[in-house]
């Protein structure tokens, strides 16, 4: 049930009285204080008022029953107790109308709810993990997005190039995706300068971080920084802070640097490596990962998305060792240049030889509806459905999670626009294979 829903059926003030808020406690605490720095009155005037007010109950009693007089006291007193104390709060934070106490009311209790969600580790990069995170962060506020820094195009790479900065486009998308305000942040990070000399081609959220980042002195701080400006749920972490470089060796033997040249040779990818190849992680990631509950790979490109931070040696071995749920998001359509041909084993198999381990991953989530009219533009650019070999995937180990997880925008015509996943499909399969998974462990 939508909190705003369950808004609809209290009065607007009594929602303060809510389990959950974590208002209640403080509410009877200034009852009780108040009880008491009344009794610490009257013993000081030798409770003459107390003597004064019994009198005056006692005469009052003689005309109506007391039972109506204790009731309409106790009543009366709690009215006038609770619109004194719940305007006070409402002075003290400056709210001035009911439509911005009922928000105010509303965001404590979503708050506080997903303040208690889950601890989700989410590894990743490029679209796919904003994407999902997007989804994710209505269903708890501890968050860690875990991303790669390999990428070295479009405006990250110039920025990169000519200030020696940590690619920041995959670190923007990620906050804009877990900002509360999410449409406003992400059309402001997102925005892209257009005919401007010396900013052609830049976001507008790479900027800001970039600036950030030589004001802080260093990413990490410069994100933690801009995220407490924005307000977003949970935290977003590059995966390393040094400068790493995507290289893939191809089944011809030919070297490719660069994550943004890697999907454009035309050449199949034998292995993908990093320069340096001892990239070391950040500890606030390994911490998360040893501390968490749920860890998810992906959504997005395997290769230069997802692999990446698996290189980093410390990760892959925090989450094969993690006893957090571990759960693969896999694409939809194969990526031409990165996965021609690759069913959901193959991409399994790829994590696991680039990992060096096999217990990174609990089970697949994969899609299980794909209309079949969306398939001719995407055969036309090279790409397919990735193909759900389930006998492969079992004797891998992992278990098989099917859905249909696809975002349901659509022309005019009636026909969906494109192949993505759903934030909101996304974000509750992943939560109920969780829940689910918590039970069996519990009834086990």
């Amino acid at each position: 049930m939508k909190v705003s829903k369950l808004f609809l059926k209290i009065p607007k003030d009594a929602g303060w009285l809510l389990p959950g808020l974590e208002v209640k406690r403080w509410f009877i605490l200034l009852i009780i204080g108040a009880i008491l720095a009344t009794i610490g009155i009257c013993i000081i005037y030798n409770l003459r008022p107390v003597y004064s007010l019994i009198k005056m109950i006692t005469r009052i009693t003689q005309m109506l029953p007391s039972e109506i007089i204790g009731w309409f006291l106790i009543v009366f007193g709690g009215i006038l107790f609770f619109i004194g104390w719940l305007n006070t709060n409402y002075s003290i934070l400056d709210v001035r109308n009911d439509r911005n106490r009922h928000a105010l009311l509303e965001d404590l209790y979503r708050r506080r709810k997903l303040n208690r969600g889950p601890k989700i580790v989410a590894i990743g990069g490029g679209t796919g993990l904003s994407t999902m995170l997007k989804g994710i962060k209505k269903i708890t506020n501890n968050i860690t997005a875990v991303v790669t820094v390999g990428d070295d195009g479009g405006s990250s790479g110039k920025l990169r190039e000519e200030l020696g900065v940590l690619p920041p486009g995959d670190i923007r998308s990620c906050i804009a995706a877990l900002a509360d305000d999410e449409d406003l942040v992400a059309k402001l990070f997102q925005y892209r300068f257009k005919d401007c000399a010396g900013l052609s081609g830049h976001s507008f959220g790479n900027l800001f971080l970039t600036a950030l980042c030589s004001i802080t002195g260093d990413m990490v701080r410069a994100v933690k920084e801009s995220s407490k400006v924005l307000s977003i749920r949970g935290r977003v972490l590059p995966s390393t802070l040094d400068d790493m470089r995507l290289v893939a060796e191809m089944d011809d033997g030919s070297i490719i640097k660069g994550e943004s040249n890697i999907p454009e040779s035309g050449k199949k990818i034998k292995r993908l490596f990093s320069e340096p190849d001892n990239c070391k992680p950040l500890e606030d990631v390994i911490w998360a990962i040893h501390d968490a509950d749920l860890i998810i790979l992906g959504p997005g490109s395997l290769y230069t998305s997802v692999i990446p931070n698996l290189l980093i040696k410390e990760i892959s071995k925090a989450v094969n060792d993690a006893k957090a749920k571990k759960i693969y998001v896999c694409n939809i359509m194969t990526q031409p240049g990165e996965t021609d041909g690759f069913s959901v084993s193959d991409h399994i198999k790829t994590l696991f030889a680039h990992a060096k381990y096999n217990k990174i991953i609990d089970a697949v989530l994969v899609n299980n509806d794909l209309p079949k009219h969306l398939l001719a533009p995407y055969k036309d650019a090279g790409s397919e459905p990735v193909i759900v070999d389930k006998e492969e995937i079992n004797k891998l180990g992992v278990e098989i999670v099917q859905k249909n997880l696809m975002e349901d925008k659509r022309y005019e015509d009636g026909h969906s626009s494109f192949v993505r996943h759903s934030p909101s499909r996304l974000a509750r399969t992943i939560y109920y294979w969780y829940r689910k998974k918590e039970k069996e462990k519990h009834n086990g």
